[in-house]
């Protein structure tokens, strides 16, 4: 018996479609940000010897000539970024350099451990220790797993009796409650830390024996089972909400990061009753091809030692790299401008006058089709972008959000949906906070018709919790 097989054999077509060096590069910058394009182009200078900054006087008969890249096929002569205003001098680039917020916590607890009065090897561990603990001074690891680090890593034989008496010295170091190993222990060695008075011994009771009910705001259960008045709970509570649940964290505040400042990719002015959006104003080094390099190009081209072609190749590939970039850049200032003006004109009567309820429905869909660019394009355009306008700065993203339809068929963004959402919460009353049912009963008597769960979902995304943890006494 044989089993015959047959074999069927096919030519398949496939097209694919691959991306130029060019769209490659300008996709990449399509997604940066000012600083960081400020970063990219220095980078670039640095890496391509063929690129060069001109400064002073370019003709100077002394070293080597620059000249634009179309004197060399590269058909760019004046790149289109340089065309904008340029108000920032080169010295503004120290205000970038930033300070970690963890370092400066950490060398703080250390400087408190060398007055300690812990001997050289309890030091030691406790200086193990104090790098364990989290930007929020929080020791998340438990000791006994600690023990084994401390004595793979720092080759001393501890335990967990030792390692807790040794913590309980780093506890006592400022900010309070720093070392703390979950959220009440923190605010126990807070509250415990206070002038002694009545709320704060029923604030350090209901910590330490009713914690779970409180962070679940089950003040009923508290009240019954303390035998006391709401007036005498609410004095309590008072006492604990002025505690810090991020003691690592309150030193943030001492050092202002130049890292989270917004530098805004647009400008948006009202001038005469009319919109004028401009690009931004960054420092940007003009950029030529060195001569020394073209003039390399162009001899060793006619050479046939085998040192002439590779230098040749060499030159010819950098060269190719500076035409992609810069042309890259020009693309990439287009296409920010194409797609800003277009969220401008659909969004014109929101940006006359920054109100909020104004704000149409838009998604990156309609944009993409005002350009006619690709939907990725534009959310590349989007991402990590920022417009400075008359009335504040605006992240991109800001300005996109879906619709909803009201009970007159009007169209209504999203966002004014949670506006209201957020307005109720704030002014309901407390004690007794809006269900997401009574809240879907709001929304239904100012004519949006909006489903239970999709309130919910809003409601989370505006990071406000249920009725019951928003309760108050």
């Amino acid at each position: 018996m044989y089993l015959c097989i047959m074999l069927k054999q096919g030519l398949q077509q496939k097209q694919i479609q691959r991306l130029s060096p060019l769209q490659i590069q300008t996709i990449k910058l399509l997604e940066l940000p000012t600083l960081e394009l400020e970063q990219k182009i220095k980078k670039e200078i640095e890496e391509n010897p063929v690129l060069e900054e001109t400064i002073g006087d370019s003709d100077s008969e002394e070293g080597p000539k620059n000249v634009s890249l179309n004197e060399y096929g590269t058909d760019d002569p004046t790149p289109t970024y340089k065309t904008y205003v340029n108000n920032q001098s080169k010295d503004l680039k120290p205000q970038y350099s930033t300070f970690s917020v963890k370092e400066s916590f950490n060398q703080s607890l250390e400087k408190q451990l060398g007055y300690s009065s812990l001997d050289g090897r309890s030091k030691q561990i406790a200086l193990f220790m104090i790098g364990m603990l989290d930007d929020n001074g929080y020791l998340r690891r438990d000791l006994d797993s600690l023990a084994d680090d401390i004595s793979f890593r720092q080759n001393i034989e501890t335990n967990e009796q030792e390692l807790e008496s040794i913590l309980k010295v780093i506890q006592e170091f400022e900010p309070v409650g720093v070392g703390a190993r979950n959220l009440r222990e923190c605010l126990l060695l807070q509250i415990r830390a206070k002038r002694p008075c009545k709320e704060q011994q029923l604030a350090e009771k209901i910590l330490e024996d009713y914690f779970v009910e409180f962070s679940k705001k089950h003040y009923a259960k508290i009240v019954a089972k303390l035998n006391i008045t709401e007036e005498e709970l609410k004095g309590a509570i008072e006492e604990i909400v002025r505690l810090n649940p991020r003691p690592g964290g309150q030193i943030d505040d001492s050092y202002v990061e130049q890292a989270q400042q917004v530098v805004p990719d647009f400008v948006l002015e009202l001038k005469d009753g009319e919109l004028v959006m401009s690009m931004p104003k960054f420092s940007v080094p003009e950029l030529r091809v060195n001569k020394h390099y073209a003039d390399m190009l162009a001899s060793s081209s006619s050479g046939s030692k085998r040192e002439d072609k590779e230098a040749a190749s060499f030159v010819k590939q950098k060269l190719d790299s500076a035409k992609w970039f810069i042309e890259a850049i020009k693309q990439r200032q287009n296409t920010l401008q194409n797609t800003m003006n277009a969220i401008i004109d659909f969004q014109r009567d929101y940006f006359i006058d920054g109100d909020e309820t104004k704000l149409k429905p838009m998604v990156l869909k309609n944009i993409a089709e005002k350009t006619g660019l690709d939907i990725s394009t534009i959310s590349r355009v989007v991402n990590c972008k920022y417009i400075q306008t008359h009335f504040g700065i605006y992240p991109l993203k800001y300005f996109f959000s879906e619709g909803l339809m009201t009970n007159e068929g009007e169209e209504v963004s999203t966002r004014e949906i949670k506006n209201i959402l957020s307005k109720s919460i704030d002014e309901e009353n407390k004690r007794k906070p809006l269900t997401d049912e009574e809240l879907v009963a709001v929304l239904d008597k100012q004519g949006y018709k909006v489903a239970r769960r999709t309130v919910a979902k809003y409601r989370e995304q505006l990071n406000i919790p249920i009725a019951r943890l928003r309760k108050e006494l």
